[in-house]
């Protein structure tokens, strides 16, 4: 059954809230998802040998397809999105890179017109309210002390549309930021820190509910100094952000965190950069030079590594490949948690009567991404079921 407005995708595996569904059928009207089940009829499209999940929400990127943006460039916003989708990611929170704080908010209002026309989710501020001692790839002659009033700017220039701020706490004005972004309803992330335990646990007191990409620009675990990352790992009311390249975190360290914090409080982000889905070169990172070399981004000066080239299709197969997650696992922390998280829950990240037909297909054996579709419009591989309705 295939019409203008109604879709029945038949014979696919289904990986639902409660349990995977072998030969199942999903029947997609409009933008929703309006019944699963029922009796094949003609016309149905015929996904045997397939596995469908929900669409991924990324939480953490700055870029793609060759743009940024923290480019303040709406066309190039648009690129990066479209990238992703094309990848599986049907919900994305943008990321801007440290500059400065007028410059920030202006790239902020741009992108808050894409919120206002459904293409992102919101924005994310990554700086300039970070550490100098854990600053990566980001410009420390711009950083700045999270002052709330500071803060403020740049969640009043997002027009209602911020989702979450990383800062670190242990600056001056850190704690009393966590505090006024709780009561905004923002989320305040912990990242880029050289807090200590008790004063990431006293962030987390304040109101801080997200860990900016775990283990990476924080100091590490020791023994009497367990610092952020056990503190941010063993609390259930912190998600922590995890990047599943096989670069910034070693395949153990991934089992770590999901033994510790479970796939309901891990959302896998990429923290891309303009290279994803693009070959090796220079590329910006907001005022920064970024050279790509074998896929893996590198600041020009000094080495460090600078976000990644990761789509979210390549940390679901990854997950399921290298790290041995079972799908439901996989698909919570690539698209449950993190719809969750930004209050999204009721209408995508999970596969369910009255949600947004955001989906992903992928080949049941390999895993590869095989089509997108986003509010019940094929982004990409709609054609190879014989679909007419392309985005």
């Amino acid at each position: 059954m295939t019409t203008a407005d109604r879709t029945a995708l038949a014979g696919a595996r289904l990986v639902l809230p409660d349990g995977v569904v072998d030969d199942g059928r999903i029947v997609v009207d409009g933008p929703t998802i309006a019944a699963f089940g029922g009796e094949t009829e003609p016309g149905d499209l015929d996904l045997a040998g397939y596995t469908v999940v929900p669409g991924f929400v990324d939480l953490h990127v700055h870029g793609g397809g060759g743009a940024s943006y923290a480019s303040g460039n709406a066309e190039e916003a648009l690129l990066a999105a479209r990238t992703h989708l094309e990848h599986g990611t049907t919900t994305t929170v943008a990321s801007t890179v440290t500059g400065e704080i007028d410059e920030v908010a202006r790239q902020a209002a741009v992108l808050a017109e894409l919120v206002e026309d459904g293409v992102l989710a919101g924005i994310h501020f990554e700086g300039p309210f970070i550490s100098h001692n854990r600053c990566g790839a980001h410009r420390p002659d711009l950083l700045r002390d999270p002052d709330p009033a500071l803060v403020r700017k740049l969640v009043d220039a997002a027009r209602g549309h911020a989702r979450m701020v990383t800062l670190a706490p242990e600056l001056p004005g850190g704690l009393d930021s966590v505090r006024m972004l709780a009561d905004l309803g923002v989320i305040a992330a912990v990242g880029h820190t050289d807090a200590d335990y008790a004063t990431t646990l006293r962030a987390v007191d304040a109101g801080a509910t997200v860990a900016t990409h775990l283990f990476n620009a924080m100091p590490g675990i020791a023994h009497r100094a367990p610092g952020p990352i056990v503190a941010l790992l063993e609390d259930e009311r912190v998600v922590v952000e995890l990047i599943n390249d096989g670069v910034h975190l070693h395949p153990s360290v991934l089992d770590l965190a999901y033994g510790t914090a479970g796939a309901d409080r891990v959302a896998l982000i990429t923290d891309a950069m303009g290279a994803a889905g693009m070959g090796d070169g220079l590329y910006p990172l907001g005022p920064l030079q970024v050279e790509v070399k074998d896929g893996v981004a590198r600041l020009v000066e000094g080495g460090a590594i600078a976000g990644s080239t990761l789509t979210l299709d390549v940390a679901f197969r990854r997950s399921l490949t290298v790290n041995g997650l079972t799908l439901n696992q996989a698909v919570r922390s690539l698209s449950t948690t993190p719809a969750r998280l930004l209050g999204l829950d009721g209408t995508t990240g999970s596969l369910a009567t009255g949600k947004h037909a955001d989906l992903v297909v992928v080949d049941s054996t390999s895993y590869q991404l095989v089509a997108v579709m986003r509010r019940g419009r094929w982004a990409v591989g709609g054609e190879r079921f014989g679909t007419v309705k392309p985005a």
